[in-house]
């Protein structure tokens, strides 16, 4: 999604009255998923902050996400819903955080509570701001901090926050998401350097408990070597008569010495192996974190190869029948005279799929989810659809929950792609065509969530 679901204000018209906010097109969608029915919205200007419930049902999941952890929510959302605290996922704890916070009533006042204790000093520092041009102020002192959940809850809520306001605050907050997205993609590619140096330090650090252990044994026999050696002087002493005093204390001070040496080496031989055992333990961890990164690479990979595969087919397939061949096209076979609507994507990738159905004998009807296409023509395109794919990365919530109400109604199967890529589109079909719906039975349930993605 590249703007938040509900329209932007214009960057020159941060101060605006409540007739010109009325009038401006600031109200959400009728039938937006995440919006409440009868919800108050608060009003610039009061003298008290703005509720949780009060809010823009679509500020909802950005504030749940961002300023609660999911530690907190699996104390909170199960005392008013009938989900497990244990089984129940994240994704499941914060949706229904979400859609009870839109509802209102009790759990939203528990949220909001939560919230006001969290961030009580955050609010105290927001509430010395007279406008909302001094509100904006400190949220950007607080970008650039890094301090971004006590500042976000402490200015949507504030009494001079208006929606343009709010708006910047959320559209901050969702480019930080992208950066930490780039991040993530950074450490992947270092992953096999550190697999490496992590191979390479368990080596060394073997060398070293092996040497530790050498010196501990080396530091008992001399120990007991001492000790013996004590005890013969010590008996030879009580057996006879000293003959020269002085060369019986300067031996006995010689031993003194030897023994003060002994216990210094034991001293540092017993610090080394401590802290080598803390750098092997820090290296475990470090080992198993490498290990979970790693795997989520491999499945990602698995995924990307298989769509990856599935393009090769499907662009040689196609290639094979401009050369006027009797080529195998079951990679696209699936599509043969079949209507399909693909909601959201991009241009460019939406013309070179309709180019690929066409060519299969199918036909695609493309609406992009609102942006220039009007939503009503989604509802009314849908009933003639065989098939209705969109993609999860590139179409907005109210889009989404339409697609899935129509679809419900006229029994229309509906898919959703991973990515608005061509090879997730010709992946689908693939994996759609008879044959390979009979040879894995029965498809296995989307993972994506129709409202989150």
């Amino acid at each position: 999604m590249h703007t938040p679901p509900f329209r932007l204000a214009q960057p020159s018209r941060l101060k605006l009255s409540g007739d010109d906010l009325a009038n401006a097109g600031m109200h959400a969608t009728t039938n937006a998923c995440c919006t409440p029915g009868n919800a108050p919205q608060p009003r610039p200007g009061t003298q008290r902050r703005a509720r949780l419930a009060e809010l823009d049902g679509h500020l909802h999941c950005s504030i749940i996400g961002t300023c609660l952890s999911t530690q907190e929510l699996r104390k909170l959302v199960p005392k008013f819903t009938n989900l497990d605290r244990r089984d129940a996922s994240d994704l499941e704890i914060h949706h229904a955080a979400v859609e009870l916070a839109i509802e209102g009533g009790a759990c939203a006042k528990a949220l909001h509570k939560s919230l006001d204790e969290h961030y009580a000093a955050a609010i105290r520092r927001f509430d010395q701001a007279g406008d909302d041009v001094e509100l904006l102020k400190l949220w950007d002192e607080a970008l650039k901090n890094g301090d971004i959940p006590p500042a976000y809850w402490a200015l949507m809520t504030h009494r001079h926050a208006t929606m343009p306001v709010r708006q910047k605050a959320f559209g901050d907050l969702h480019m930080l998401s992208h950066l930490v997205g780039a991040a993530n993609r950074a450490d992947i590619r270092r992953l096999v350097a550190l697999e490496e140096e992590n191979a390479a330090l368990k080596e060394k650090i073997e060398r070293q408990q092996s040497r530790l252990n050498e010196l501990g044994a080396q530091r008992d026999a001399s120990i007991a070597a001492l000790n013996e050696q004590i005890a013969q002087l010590s008996a030879n002493v009580a057996r006879q008569i000293p003959t020269d005093a002085a060369d019986l204390a300067a031996e006995a001070q010689h031993l003194r010495e030897r023994l003060s040496d002994a216990d210094q080496r034991v001293a540092l031989h017993t610090s080394r192996r401590e802290a080598a055992e803390q750098r092997v333990l820090q290296e475990q961890d470090a080992a198993q974190a490498l290990r979970r990164s790693h795997d989520q690479a491999l499945a990602l990979l698995k995924l990307v190869q298989s769509e990856c595969d599935a393009l090769e087919r499907a662009t040689v397939d196609a290639a094979d029948a401009t050369q006027g061949t009797s080529a195998r096209r079951a990679s696209l076979d699936s599509v043969q005279g079949k209507r399909i609507v693909y909601v959201g994507g991009r241009p460019g990738s939406n013309t070179a799929l309709k180019r690929l159905v066409d060519a299969a004998g199918g036909e695609l009807l493309v609406h992009d989810g609102g942006l220039e296409d009007r939503k009503g023509l989604l509802a009314a395109a849908l009933p003639g659809a065989d098939i209705v794919v969109f993609p999860v990365d590139c179409i907005d919530h109210d889009s989404m929950n339409t697609l899935k109400r129509v679809c419900e109604r006229h029994q229309i199967d509906y898919h959703p792609l991973r990515t608005a890529s061509v090879a997730s589109f010709v992946e689908l079909m693939a994996r759609l065509h008879p044959e390979h719906v009979a040879q894995l039975g029965s498809p296995p349930p989307s993972a994506f969530c129709l409202r989150h993605g």
